[in-house]
């Protein structure tokens, strides 16, 4: 599977958890280590956990892909799921805003995820 589907994959399974301010960062052209950061925020230790067993079931079920690694606990606020070429962050909006990943990669680009052309009546 390309990086860019598998990050925007990763979004829509945050979403589907209701995951806050989620973002995906194409940095590409920045690092040598990943292609895309995904981010996403939980509101508390189990909307963190329902997040991460989205993204990670979803993944492994319907498409036969697992992280290489994880880091992190839900207990400690800030997960992380390394696919190679794509590296999720759900972590709690505090910890986010005091990690600053945005600002920190803020030369990349965000990518947007696809518009659903509405349904014809």
């Amino acid at each position: 599977m390309d990086s860019k589907k598998l990050a925007l994959l990763c979004r829509e399974f945050a979403d589907n958890k209701k995951a806050e301010n989620i973002l995906v960062l194409d940095v590409r052209k920045l690092s040598s280590v990943t292609d895309f950061f995904v981010i996403a925020s939980g509101t508390s230790e189990p909307h963190l956990r329902a997040i991460f067993e989205e993204i990670f079931a979803r993944l492994r079920d319907d498409h036969d892909v697992r992280p290489r690694a994880t880091d992190g606990t839900v207990h400690g606020a800030w997960v992380v799921m390394d696919f190679f070429d794509v590296i999720v962050h759900v972590m709690r909006a505090d910890v986010r805003e005091r990690y600053d990943l945005e600002s920190l990669w803020g030369d990349a680009p965000l990518v947007k995820p696809k518009a659903v052309k509405p349904l014809k009546r």
